[in-house]
């Protein structure tokens, strides 16, 4: 065989292996993704049946939302929700909460359950400023709203209402200081479960007991 020959075989031999080479660069991560995603499945459907208590009533509340719009517990009355609460300059955990609500978007997506954020920097974060926010969050519409209003209502719903610390951070970094946890509330207004958003399992125990409510209060 020519010179010419050799170079050619050899040619089209690094061209196949390279291409070998970058679809498997590129199927690595697509395997791992899909198999990450039903090993939750499989995980949030053995742990959806077990029991979840119940730890009182969500009081009423108005407030506004990104869209400068009303929203309160009148608009989420008969449907089961899920809350977390954040701001949006936050340096410290709440993109991990926000992104892995968001995350619940996909599997939540043939449901009514409804996602809520409230600000606990609510002169900071106008409708303007979540609105924003929500979108970096490719927030599905009519799924998710992000609320703000008076610190003091605010601050009075997640002590009394939901249990949860937050401080405005006087006193300490100048900062809101706030709880990770994210709460489930089910359809007739009573919190069922309190979840670390931070924690490996939160998301995963969040969508289980999710799943439970679903089965036992269908729409």
């Amino acid at each position: 065989m020519t010179t010419a020959g050799t170079l050619a075989r050899n040619k089209r031999t690094i061209s196949v292996a390279a291409i070998a080479w970058y679809a498997t660069l590129i199927l690595i991560p697509v395997a791992t993704a899909a198999s990450l995603f039903w090993l939750r499945h499989a995980q949030v459907q053995q742990a959806s049946r077990r029991a979840i208590p119940q730890y009182g009533t969500v009081p009423e509340f108005r407030l506004t939302n990104q869209d400068g719009q009303p929203f309160g517990s009148s608009d989420l009355r008969g449907k089961i929700w899920i809350a977390d609460f954040i701001f949006t300059s936050c340096p410290g955990p709440c993109p991990l909460i926000s992104s892995r609500m968001a995350e619940m978007q996909r599997p939540l997506e043939k449901s009514d359950v409804h996602l809520v954020s409230f600000s606990v920097d609510p002169e900071t974060d106008t409708p303007e400023v979540l609105r924003d926010y929500a979108e970096r969050l490719h927030v599905q519409p009519g799924r998710w709203d992000f609320l703000t209003g008076a610190v003091e209502a605010i601050y009075g719903l997640t002590r009394d209402g939901f249990k949860l610390a937050v401080s405005d951070g006087a006193d300490e970094l100048g900062q809101p200081v706030h709880s990770t946890r994210a709460v489930l509330v089910d359809r007739r207004g009573i919190i069922r479960g309190y979840y670390d958003m931070t924690a490996a399992d939160g998301v995963t125990t969040l969508l289980a007991d999710t799943s439970h409510l679903l089965r036992e209060q269908p729409q």
